[in-house]
């Protein structure tokens, strides 16, 4: 069989193969190298490269963010972003004091008109309810800007702007933004939308040292946040970009760039759909009001300040270190213009006669104190000359003693208690009494051996008590605080008011009965409150209402209740009528209505006094010695050029002076009294004058022997006494310090920065 060669084939076949040798497998031929890549192109990477780099990216970038959301926790808030003042206002809700260095008032949302709320979205982030804590392109953006030489900028979202105020410090550095944007996360997924709002408005700086929306809102606009009209909260809204670009009452060149940016604002509450472009159209530029100096503590603020905290914390309404973390929206008791006619009378009737050349009138200091019987609330109070200058507040020290004006509480009690005399008199207005100068007390016993003098020395024979009470006679009150009994004086002294552990009250010695008591003026004028208001006392007040984000903070209740009967208090009220119609307290009289009060001299004249009431206002008025340099208590001899100061003097004429002006719009009351069984009945007149000197201060020397506190005696003892009824006999002695006519002066001279 013949065998005939393959006819190669040309279709279909694969290329021929090399033979290995050896009949091994057969080799592909090797590949032509690849030419050399030349130029730029050697430098670029592979696509290889490129994907590998971005998956490494991506790992580290995802590895980061875990580590970061993991090692990054929310930090408890900073010191300053807490940090608030507690603000004082008056009775009728203007403002009185703000105390604390920053100037914050945390309110809640709702304290937030809606529009306002709205305004400051439309400046600061609109997609604020709808988007992430945190906005990406907005920070690219701001970080390319900042590097390209355009500004430093934010690019934050306002959960982010929250997170820097109130976590975090507030410089511009990697570090600081790389943990904003981290908790800016975690908070965005703890608190709400609302929650976060609430602290950037709380915590946001809008100029004029005004932290948070409240405060801006006052220092701006004069008005609480939620009283913000739409135009006022775009304006408030502006100023978060750039507050003192955007003060056009600071710089008025601002004028032009605080408007267009206001009208931003505006226009982008329409594009969102917050604002109806016919009212937009309607809205005006509101221009702010004048940038004010803060309420600081000069002046009577300091006084008023630290009274209503030291009364918050008596009470138990509000801890002390709670109270000085701040937050605190006080509304007190006190009336503006009754504490201006408080701080005028204090100017005109007694500072303005003081002189640097009299190194007696440094010592002089006053104090006063003034309450609504009706209901406790304390609606003045005089503390100083200026608590910056001299920061003890003469209207609650209690360091002095109070002299004659405790003598009413030894008559009070002794109808109270239905005391009789030693010989078995029941005690009355009109029961008599021995009043000789240093005249031996007489106990249940026999003799006691304390002989109190009279001041001045003077023998005043048989004489009612009324008489006695008129003209401050110590040795009849000395008797009768014997004869009713220590204890109950001290008894019916401190459920009208006076402190129960008062140093001379708390002994309970026998001269408790001429004042050896050391009280405050605020103590006496609560206690004189008691008497005007028929013997029913109850807790006083300085503080109507506090609130603390929103919420009330609760406050003690007065409860009142009968201190003394009506008839105790209503005769003691009778006799002390009296002394302003006829006795040591005529100058009270200036007050032009129905008056009752008793004056009061400390021991060594280091403090005179005058405590009197009307039937609708109860006032006290001290005008005390004291060194300034060592602190020392000091006589006030010679002071404004008088040889000495009584309670009938300066404390009566400040007490008229600013009883006519604080009741100037009250028509006058009467006294409605109903008497103990034998009392006077007659009411004296309180609108004449008598002649003569009320103080019984023109001529007078200094007392010679005489450590006993008293009230102003007249210039000579009476001849004779009547059972029957008081002397209506005047002092005589020239009048050196006439009243002065109540003025309207402007109040920021007593009340500079406004108060």
């Amino acid at each position: 069989m013949t065998s005939h060669p393959q006819r190669p084939t040309t279709r279909g076949t694969a290329p021929p193969q090399s033979w290995a040798p050896g009949g091994g497998a057969p080799q592909r031929p090797p590949r032509p190298p690849r030419p050399p890549w030349t130029g730029l192109r050697r430098f670029l990477p592979t696509w290889r490269t490129v994907l590998g780099g971005l998956l490494l990216f991506l790992l580290i970038l995802t590895g980061g963010f875990i580590a970061g959301y993991m090692l990054v926790d929310i930090p408890p808030a900073n010191a300053t972003a807490v940090k608030q003042s507690n603000v004082y206002l008056y009775a009728d809700g203007s403002p009185l004091a703000r105390d604390g260095e920053v100037n914050r008032e945390s309110v809640p949302l709702t304290q937030v008109p809606r529009t306002v709320q709205q305004a400051v979205l439309s400046a600061e982030d609109r997609d604020f309810y709808s988007e992430s804590a945190i906005d990406p392109q907005a920070m690219v953006r701001a970080a390319w800007n900042t590097l390209t030489g355009k500004g430093t900028q934010s690019g934050s979202t306002i959960t982010q702007q929250y997170v820097k105020n109130y976590y975090l410090a507030q410089e511009q550095t990697l570090t600081r933004k790389a943990k904003e944007f981290f908790i800016a996360i975690k908070l965005d997924r703890e608190k709400s939308k609302d929650e976060i709002l609430t602290g950037y408005l709380n915590t946001s700086y809008f100029g004029r040292n005004a932290y948070g929306i409240q405060a801006a809102a006052q220092a701006y606009y004069g008005k609480d946040s939620d009283e913000l009209t739409t135009a006022e909260g775009a304006y408030l809204a502006a100023l978060l970009n750039a507050p003192s670009a955007y003060d056009v009452s600071a710089h008025p060149d601002n004028r032009a760039r605080a408007e267009a940016r206001w009208n931003y604002v505006l226009d982008g509450m329409v594009k969102e759909g917050w604002l109806v472009q016919a009212d937009r159209a309607a809205l005006k530029f509101p221009v702010p009001g004048r940038s004010k100096a803060p309420a600081g503590m000069s002046g009577q603020r300091g006084y008023l300040v630290e009274a209503i905290n030291t009364y918050l914390s008596g009470s138990g309404a509000i801890d002390e270190d709670t109270l000085q973390a701040g937050g605190y929206r006080i509304t007190t008791t006190l009336h503006k213009g009754k504490q201006k006619a408080m701080a005028e009378a204090v100017q005109d009737q007694l500072m303005s006669k003081l002189r640097d050349s009299r190194k007696v009138d440094t010592y002089v200091r006053a104090g006063g104190a003034s309450i609504d019987p009706d209901t406790g609330k304390v609606v003045a109070m005089y503390g100083g000359i200026d608590y910056t200058k001299q920061y003890v507040n003469n209207a609650t020290r209690r360091d002095y003693q109070v002299g004659s004006t405790f003598k009413p509480f030894v008559f009070t009690s002794a109808v109270e208690n239905g005391s009789t005399t030693q010989d078995g008199r029941r005690i009355t207005p009109n029961t008599v009494y021995d009043g000789s100068n240093k005249r031996e007390v007489q106990g249940r016993n026999g003799p006691t051996g304390y002989r109190p003098a009279n001041e001045d020395d003077a023998d005043y024979g048989d004489i009612t008590v009324a008489e006695a009470t008129d003209r401050s006679v110590n040795s009849v009150y000395a008797q009768m605080g014997e004869d009713v009994g220590q204890g109950l004086v001290k008894e019916t002294a401190t459920d009208l008011g006076v402190p129960k552990d008062a140093p001379g009250l708390a002994e309970a010695r026998q001269s408790v009965a001429l004042g050896v008591v050391n009280a405050s003026v605020l103590d006496m004028t609560k206690a004189y409150a008691t008497l005007a208001n028929h013997g029913e006392h109850g807790t006083y007040s300085l503080v109507e209402k506090v609130t603390k984000g929103g919420q009330d903070v609760s406050l003690p209740d007065r409860d009142p209740k009968p201190a003394v009967s009506r008839e105790a208090a209503d005769t003691t009220t009778s006799i002390l009528r009296s002394v302003v119609a006829s006795g040591t307290g005529t100058a009270a009289q200036s007050a032009g209505r129905p008056a009752a009060g008793k004056t009061g001299t400390a021991e060594e004249d280091r403090a005179a006094w005058f405590a009197g009431y009307t039937p609708d206002l109860a006032t006290v008025i001290a005008v005390m010695g004291q060194d300034p340099d060592s602190g020392e208590q000091k006589p006030l001899y010679g002071a404004t050029g008088l040889a000495r100061i009584n309670g009938g003097g300066y404390p009566a004429q400040i007490w008229g002076q600013y009883t006519a002006a604080a009741l100037r719009s009250s028509p006058a009351e009467s006294f409605d009294l109903e008497l103990q069984e034998g009392a006077e009945t007659t009411s004296p007149p309180s609108s004449e004058s008598p002649s003569g000197d009320p103080s019984g201060s023109g001529s007078a020397s200094p007392p010679s022997g005489s450590a006993s506190p008293s009230g102003t005696p007249s210039s000579a003892p009476p001849t004779s006494g009547s059972p029957t009824s008081p002397t209506t006999a005047p002092p005589t002695s020239p009048t050196d310090v006439p009243s002065s006519p109540i003025t309207t002066q402007d109040e920021d001279e007593f009340f500079p920065d406004g108060m």
